[in-house]
């Protein structure tokens, strides 16, 4: 099946990646991602590390369909937490 593919104002061929998912082991949850992200796809929860009992803050991907697969996200994450996908149509 082909690939969503849109076209950029000057006229280029772009394929949008959509967030998939993010590593909860590498996130240290200094929300650059949630700044970046202008579609409310991102938010902040507090998971229990197990070794130390402490709460941490991470991010999550709690509206996925409000994504539009522009990746800056990805690009603003310093650990490089993201998994990102193309569509099929």
């Amino acid at each position: 099946m082909p690939l969503l593919t849109g076209i950029t104002r000057g006229g280029a061929s772009w394929t949008p990646t959509f967030a998939e998912a993010i590593d909860a082991e590498k996130c240290i949850g200094c929300g650059r991602c949630y700044k970046a992200c202008s579609r409310k796809v991102l938010l902040p929860i507090e998971i229990e590390d197990e070794e130390t009992y402490t709460m941490n803050m991470v991010m999550s991907i709690a509206e996925p369909d409000n994504c539009i697969g522009c990746a800056g996200c990805g690009v603003a994450c310093p650990k490089k937490c993201f998994s990102f996908a193309t569509m099929e149509v």
